[in-house]
């Protein structure tokens, strides 16, 4: 283990040292950390996936920190703008936030983990000034593209450093980042210490109720330190005088929800933020996790006698898609290179030519698929299978589709 990894004894938001493991998924390497093809096996590290129930304040989180320099190396490979829902997100979020927010041409929009600047772009040609701040080479490929960018973790130091420079923010966002970075409270005061006095913070994070709702295990990994309610957002958030003003669930990543903040009474609330709360409440959230943990274990035992009945010598099985996610899938369910032959991914993908983290699975060009015509392809981004069946299948693909969850199914006609 890092010296910059530890345990988690107190939760992250309330400090309450009463937490109760609610799941474990067992040993899993970091997700993004990926290997030439040809590579020899050599030592690699793996980290406990447990997420523990904070009875207080409702945050569920991970177990264990690992040192953000190995989860987020400057090689890190995720570009956002290769995603389409992505790309069609962050137009939408531009929308809506110029809509409900007084935005100008002279108010500074700030992202935090800003990535290739994909978010950023929108604001920008809608005339807005901006300021990424992202720790990865991604940091140059936003500069390169003419999005102003720094090239840091998010603290204090690199806080202040825009705000020297630019001014202070009337947005700062942080979408699908705002769980990953450590010390949650000093992240806070730092997005704080940027606004100015009609400020506005929008996060946007994976949502834990959608994902217990649709059985989403595959979202739990190292680099998601805390999978938030509203209600625990809004516990953290009233800490640091911001009052949650408006609240969305949007699809990407399977499932996620956006949140706006800002000094109370700025901005009216919207009906939204009560009507989520009451249905995270409706049901209390320990017997919500405990019945999640017994469907994760039922949904592994069926996609294995799934496989077990589709898997001969001869029949080859691809992936399609290599997000994050399907790193936790892979190696919580056992998969290796004699079930799945391969992982394919969309040209230009950083993941093309390397091994999935922890095995030797390839990721190649998804020309193979229709090349090769496999007979089988599992979606590994099952959560938008029912949009990509019809699209694989135009382009060719005579094959049948593995689903592997929530209920793990074979779908031979689209």
């Amino acid at each position: 283990m890092s010296k910059a990894s530890y345990v988690i004894d107190e939760c992250q938001i309330c400090g309450e040292p009463a937490l109760v493991s609610a799941a474990f998924l067992g040993y899993l390497p970091p997700v993004n950390q990926m290997h030439a093809i040809g590579t020899r096996p050599a030592e690699q590290p793996a980290y406990p996936a447990e997420i523990l129930l904070c009875g207080k304040c409702k945050l569920v989180q991970l177990s264990l920190v690992v040192d953000p320099h190995i989860l987020f190396p400057p090689e890190y490979p995720y570009t956002s703008g290769t995603t389409r829902i992505l790309r069609e997100n962050f137009a939408e979020l531009y929308a809506e936030a110029t809509h409900r927010i007084a935005l100008d041409a002279r108010t500074l929009v700030v992202d935090i983990g800003s990535n290739d600047g994909t978010l950023l772009s929108n604001f920008k040609n809608g005339g807005h000034p901006v300021r990424g701040i992202e720790p990865t080479l991604m940091a140059e490929l936003a500069n390169s593209r003419g999005i102003p960018t720094t090239m840091a973790f998010f603290d204090a130091r690199s806080a202040a450093g825009v705000t020297k420079e630019c001014g202070r923010a009337r947005l700062v966002t942080a979408t699908n980042v705002f769980a990953h970075i450590e010390h949650v409270h000093e992240v806070v005061d730092n997005i704080v210490a940027m606004l100015d006095d009609q400020g506005v913070f929008i996060s946007e994070s994976h949502y834990l109720h959608g994902l217990l709702d649709t059985l989403q295990y595959d979202t739990i990994y190292h680099e998601h330190l805390r999978h938030y309610s509203v209600e625990s957002l809004q516990y953290l958030l009233s800490a640091h005088a911001l009052e949650i003003f408006h609240v969305r669930k949007i699809p990407t990543h399977g499932g996620s929800i956006r949140v706006y903040a800002a000094k109370p009474g700025t901005y009216p609330i919207d009906p939204s933020v009560a009507e989520i709360l009451h249905a995270e409440r409706a049901v209390p959230l320990a017997v919500r996790l405990a019945e999640f943990r017994s469907r994760m274990t039922q949904s592994k035992i069926r996609l294995y006698r799934l496989l077990s009945e589709i898997k001969a010598p001869q029949t080859r099985i691809v992936g399609i898609g290599a997000p994050s996610r399907a790193s936790t899938l892979i190696h919580y369910v056992g998969l290796d290179e004699g079930i799945l032959d391969a992982v394919l991914e969309v040209p230009g993908s950083y993941k093309v030519g390397k091994y999935m983290p922890g095995t030797l699975i390839p990721v190649l060009d998804e020309g193979y698929l229709l090349e090769k015509q496999p007979a089988y392809a599992m979606l590994l981004s099952w959560h938008i299978a029912d949009e990509l069946m019809p699209k694989i299948r135009a382009k060719g693909y005579r094959g049948k589709f593995v689903v592997p969850l929530p209920e793990p199914r074979v779908v031979a006609e689209v």
